[in-house]
């Protein structure tokens, strides 16, 4: 599926709005994370000022952005984003729900977990339908990581990464430690489904970087993006996540 093709659904608090228009999706990604000038943008897109200017207002209207005007120059608007990217449409991925669900009813699904599997079907389920739901998944993640962050007193954030793999470890989540400082690259080893899951030829954790990057923010206060560069779902032996510190 090229992204001229891909329907992405955003959710700007009184529901969800689905739009399947490359250039209003390329301007959301681009606002993703701060605010653009009008210019920013018709160069970011390489459109008309005119065609930008229509997609702007129909994102406005449409409740996803919001304008404000420049405190310097009040002729200058600026865009920010109104919503939160959920999902997008992908080609449907059969195979691994199938797998996961004859695990459910094999002999297997004591060895495995019955909620480890539940979750790995519910996260397949929406493959197999052909909804990519790393978005949403990695927003409930990071909502999780905020509200775990409650019980974490460390200001320092190696020592913050020690008490979320203490953490980790206690809930039988798998093996979490630091294995760089610069850059800043958390592991987890046997992850707490590693044993159900075969190599599907993509990252599986949006949900974790979630979890770390709501850890990270609310306890420390400080911006970052957490990334997964490494994953068991692409055959690897172990997760890797690297923190990217935007204020730093």
């Amino acid at each position: 599926m090229n992204d001229c093709d891909r329907t992405a659904l955003f959710s700007n608090g009184h529901g969800f709005v689905a739009l399947n228009s490359p250039v209003k999706i390329q301007i959301l990604d681009f606002l993703n994370g701060s605010s653009r000038s009008f210019d920013e943008i018709v160069k970011h897109t390489g459109k008309a000022k005119s065609t930008v200017s229509v997609h702007l207002n129909d994102l406005r209207s449409s409740g996803l952005v919001e304008e404000e005007c420049d405190q310097d120059d009040k002729r200058r608007k600026t865009y920010y984003l109104k919503c939160e990217h959920m999902a997008h449409s992908q080609p449907p991925i059969l195979k691994h729900y199938k797998n996961v669900l004859d695990t459910l009813a094999s002999p297997q699904l004591e060895k495995h977990g019955c909620f480890k599997c539940f979750f790995r079907a519910i996260q397949f389920g929406f493959d197999a339908h052909g909804i990519n739901s790393d978005p949403i998944m990695r927003k409930i993640g990071r909502d999780i990581g905020i509200s775990i962050s409650l019980n974490f007193v460390s200001k320092d954030i190696e020592v913050l990464v020690q008490e979320l793999a203490t953490f980790w470890k206690r809930y039988q989540m798998g093996t979490m430690y630091l294995e760089s400082r610069e850059p800043l690259i958390i592991a987890v080893e046997k992850c707490f489904d590693y044993k159900l899951i075969s190599t599907i030829g993509k990252n599986l954790c949006s949900f974790t970087e979630g979890i770390i990057e709501g850890t990270i923010v609310h306890s420390l206060n400080i911006t970052c993006c957490v990334q997964e560069i490494e994953c068991c779902g692409n055959g690897k032996e172990r997760c890797l996540f690297v923190v990217h510190f935007l204020n730093k």
